[in-house]
């Protein structure tokens, strides 16, 4: 089941609490590359984007009444799956510094630190947040 761009900006509205959710147009923009990836189901949804032999994740939500259940980690592997088919060997990310069940959540997907941008996310109340690289390579 795809979701529409309200659909996904409502969900991430209701899963993003260390960032700035996203928009509908932002996601509809984001739909009309001819690059984009999007898994979803109604409780969550991986978007990215696949260029040549690197998939990028741009956004990652669930549901906030189905976390830890399974549905991001089902999501993201098949994201990865579906990026592998169409030609991608590694797979990247950037998350918040301050977002530490992200980075555990990555983490035991099998992603490793590989860099950071210092005050890459700009919160609500002003203040700047360093972005985390990830990274996993498609085997």
């Amino acid at each position: 089941m795809r979701l529409s761009a309200e659909e996904l900006a409502a969900l991430s509205a209701r899963a993003y609490i260390h960032m700035k959710p996203w928009n509908a147009p932002a996601f509809a923009g984001t739909l009309e590359q001819p690059a984009s990836l999007l898994v979803s189901e109604p409780g969550g949804f991986v978007l990215g984007l696949v260029v040549l032999d690197e998939a990028e994740i741009l956004a990652l939500a669930t549901d906030p009444s189905l976390q830890r259940q399974g549905v991001g980690r089902r999501l993201l592997q098949a994201f990865e799956a579906e990026a592998s088919t169409r030609g991608a060997k590694t797979v990247f990310l950037e998350v918040a510094a301050a977002n530490s069940p992200a980075q555990r959540f990555y983490s035991a997907c099998g992603y490793t630190l590989t860099g950071r941008r210092k005050g890459y996310y700009r919160h609500a109340d002003g203040s700047r947040d360093d972005a985390l690289l990830m990274r996993r390579a498609l085997t």
